[in-house]
């Protein structure tokens, strides 16, 4: 490999969808890039752009309420679905947050007005219960492999997975549903959570894991330089031990 690896990220409408910190997890991506000596370089991606999303490396979509859902939406069906549906079918990375997650799925019912139809990469679909429901608030402890992925969700729709495998499983929260016990969603190599927060502060290994798979994609296979986590993994812990779970 010649020179330092340089990655590119797309970042979906950074100041339509972003509730609860969800742009912390750009930051936490180039610090964690940049420490290593690897570039990254964000390209923000508003209404009306249409990028050709075969020239990125990962490309990020935050959550938000449903006025800016259905503006969403509709821009990503008429300006970006294509192309982006294209390159996460060929191993884009991707992390998608709460209402980013439900539009990168097959649909979102809003708990008032018409459906909302997702791009369909997620095989998965959302309905709110209707105005009267509670909503899904609180912190989370997520079992994934041999981890814990901690966030904070709240959110009205409940989330069934029809094909996609989860991306962990619920030991405190409600994750995609308060039912099945499910959190999240993979597909390819995207990741779809309800985990807000920011997400990837609070759980390194997961952003380490996105740069892996981001650098592999572009055909450099090489093993990241550990960085100092003890902050952040006391803080984690912190929380699970807050939530009566054993780290």
């Amino acid at each position: 490999m010649n020179g330092s690896p340089k990655l590119r990220l797309a970042y979906l409408y950074p100041r339509l969808m972003n509730l609860y910190s969800d742009a912390g997890n750009i930051l936490c991506l180039t610090k964690r890039c940049g420490w290593r000596g690897i570039e990254l370089v964000v390209d923000e991606v508003d209404l009306k752009a249409s990028p050709d999303f075969r020239n990125y490396d990962l490309v990020f979509l935050g959550g938000g309420e449903d006025r800016q859902q259905t503006i969403a939406a509709n821009d990503l069906l008429e300006t970006k679905g294509d192309s982006l549906l294209d390159a996460l079918g060929n191993g884009l990375v991707c992390l998608a947050i709460c209402g980013g997650y439900q539009l990168l799925a097959e649909s979102y019912k809003p708990a008032t007005g018409e459906q909302l139809p997702g791009l369909g990469h997620f095989k998965a679909s959302t309905v709110h219960p209707g105005p009267g429901a509670p909503r899904c608030v609180g912190n989370v402890a997520a079992r994934r492999d041999n981890s814990w992925l901690v966030g904070f969700e709240n959110h009205g729709g409940r989330t069934t997975l029809t094909g996609s495998r989860p991306l962990a499983s619920v030991a405190v929260g409600s994750g995609n549903n308060g039912k099945d016990g499910n959190e999240g969603a993979i597909e390819n190599n995207a990741f779809g959570t309800y985990l807000h927060g920011s997400l990837l502060p609070k759980n390194p290994d997961f952003a380490d894991e996105l740069i892996s798979l981001a650098l592999l994609r572009r055909g450099i296979d090489i093993k990241l330089a550990p960085i100092d986590n003890t902050v952040e993994v006391r803080a984690r812990n912190a929380l699970l031990a807050k939530l009566g779970v054993a780290s």
